[in-house]
């Protein structure tokens, strides 16, 4: 993860950058920090502290920074992912296949990722 951390709240707003392709800080304050209660300066400050991770980079547009995901984003969210698992769940994936089970909706896609993610452990296992 580069030795850089990454907060919750950094990280839903990188998702939705990424989800975006580009966005302006305007756009991000109105479509991600209304919501969420954030002030515009707020959701600036973000963006430039993941800029300075080297999360986002950004491009002068008709006279207007455009943002974007540098595509470490799926590294984050496995950093992400990883800590949760030693610091919440203590290493063990258990709980969360506990939750899922439980889960009153998985769509056709998760559960095609889910058996995939099975297939591929399954696999590595016999060949390991």
């Amino acid at each position: 993860m580069r030795g850089k951390t990454i907060g919750d709240q950094e990280l839903a707003l990188l998702q939705y950058i990424a989800e975006q392709e580009t966005a302006s800080v305007g756009e991000v304050a109105a479509g991600f920090g209304e919501s969420r209660g954030l002030a515009r300066s707020t959701v600036l400050t973000m963006m430039e502290r993941l800029r300075g991770k080297a999360y986002l980079t950004r491009e002068q547009v008709d006279g207007v920074y455009r943002y974007a995901a540098t595509g470490e984003q799926d590294t984050v969210v496995q950093g992400a992912v990883a800590s949760f698992v030693e610091k919440t769940l203590q290493g063990s994936v258990s709980p969360f296949v506990a939750f899922m089970s439980h889960k009153a909706e998985v769509s056709d896609q998760e559960l095609a990722e889910l058996e995939a993610l099975v297939a591929q452990l399954q696999s590595r296992r016999r060949e390991g």
